[in-house]
């Protein structure tokens, strides 16, 4: 089977996984959202309350996430050739958003309950109930993270993290809650939701500042980046030098672009075979990259860039 040929299934596959996956989020995050709903109906606490409202963005989350993968394995067009693999981006500031939104409620709900304490109501079925619900999520987020970073997913693996920062706070809600019931201090309640509020809007920063970096066409990390230059490096037999060498991300498609120095003497099918090599190497480790090289005569060379050995 031809390499493009082979790639392609590839894609098709990755994407399917993808969609399916976000799609099942959203029926996730209204599975736990009904759980924790009943958890807060039967004790009245703001803060299951504020657990609760939390999921409501998880499923609102989702929907927009399963809208954003869909768009991002649409394959390039006129009007996008390199793709559209930016729109999971989108996905994950417009959750980052969402959070904050979440958060500023929460706050709300959190400073009436401290103004008019309440007691609860059977708080131990509650906090039993929210427990399931937090079991549940925490599986979920370690899936879609672990998958999101297969994947190359900003959306999944945003998902993830923001289901895992709710796993976070739920605990936390379910130890003041036992605290509060060993206690008798109602004023637990509301401090755990104002808790959890600020945790929330630590999270929605972290998820859209990331989005950001995506969207401003961040290069590889170092690490990535140096085995970029290894492989270039060993790869490149028969040419000069390489230098101008440039990464950057857009969701899970990776670019890479550098100018490769080889003898004026070298035949252009020589050249093409060294350019050959490095790409098939850099795809090879680098799923679904895409590689430009840009080939020089050897009065181009620098005295910096990535040595060919």
């Amino acid at each position: 089977m031809p390499a493009a040929l082979a790639g392609a299934e590839r894609h098709a596959a990755a994407g399917t996984t993808v969609k399916r996956t976000a799609a099942a989020t959203v029926a996730v995050a209204m599975v736990v959202l009904a759980i924790k709903y009943a958890a807060y109906a039967v004790t009245g606490s703001v803060a299951l309350f504020s657990d609760a409202l939390e999921s409501i963005v998880n499923v609102i989350a989702g929907l927009i996430a399963l809208w954003a993968v869909t768009v991002s394995y649409k394959p390039a067009d006129t009007d996008h050739p390199f793709g559209h693999t930016k729109a999971e981006y989108f996905s994950a500031v417009v959750e980052g958003v969402l959070i904050t939104l979440a958060a500023l409620l929460i706050l709300r709900e959190a400073w009436q309950a401290y103004l008019i304490p309440r007691a609860l109501e059977a708080p131990t079925l509650g906090i039993a109930i929210n427990a399931v619900a937090t079991v549940i999520n925490l599986g979920w987020a370690l899936f879609l993270i672990r998958l999101g970073r297969e994947k190359r997913s900003p959306a999944l693996d945003a998902d993830g993290r923001h289901i895992l920062a709710d796993v976070v706070t739920s605990v936390g809600v379910l130890a003041g809650l036992l605290v509060a019931l060993a206690t008798g201090w109602d004023v637990l309640d509301p401090a755990m939701a104002a808790l959890v509020a600020l945790n929330i809007l630590r999270e929605g920063y972290r998820v859209v500042t990331n989005s950001i970096s995506g969207l401003m066409d961040q290069a590889l990390d170092p690490l990535e980046g140096e085995k970029v230059r290894e492989i270039i490096s060993t790869r490149a037999d028969g040419a000069i030098e390489v230098h101008d060498l440039k990464t950057r991300i857009a969701g899970r498609a990776i670019f890479i672009e550098f100018h490769l120095v080889v003898p004026e003497a070298m035949t252009v099918g020589a050249a093409h075979a060294i350019c050959d090599r490095i790409e098939d190497a850099l795809q090879d480790a680098f799923r679904g990259a895409q590689v430009l090289i840009h080939v020089e005569p050897e009065a181009e060379a620098k005295q910096t860039g990535v040595p060919v050995i």
